[in-house]
């Protein structure tokens, strides 16, 4: 367990880590990048079709989730290949399961998005 005393320049100099690895998700990512443009789609969507105050944190909650889980995929992929840059079944196996976990929170989103947006989009045609 780390022992440090809080400071606030601790504090900001993580924040400033925590937005580093933001960037280099925006900038080095693809997949990143289009759930990022999902999610100005969503946003722009919620607002057009005036989304309840109840959906609004589903959604922000959902996209939220997948981001989470898309940026710790990336994170376990780095680490897999800092590990060996040899094929290995299992690392191979390792970064299968974590992009599964994408996936399915990636189908869990657009389901939300259609319960959500399908029956307003619906009355509109």
């Amino acid at each position: 367990m780390n022992n440090e005393k809080f400071t606030f320049t601790s504090r900001a100099r993580s924040f400033r880590y925590a937005l580093k690895g933001l960037k280099t998700m925006i900038t080095n990512e693809h997949n990143f990048r289009i759930h990022t443009f999902a999610t100005i789609v969503v946003i722009i969507a919620g607002i057009l079709l005036k989304v309840s105050f109840a959906e609004w944190i589903i959604l922000i909650l959902t996209i939220a989730f997948v981001m989470v889980v898309e940026i710790l995929n990336t994170a376990v992929e780095y680490l897999c290949d800092y590990l060996t840059d040899k094929y290995d079944e299992r690392i191979g196996t390792i970064k299968d399961i974590a992009a599964a976990a994408v996936l399915v929170s990636a189908i869990g989103a657009a389901a939300v998005g259609v319960l959500i947006f399908g029956r307003r989009i619906i009355e509109l045609l």
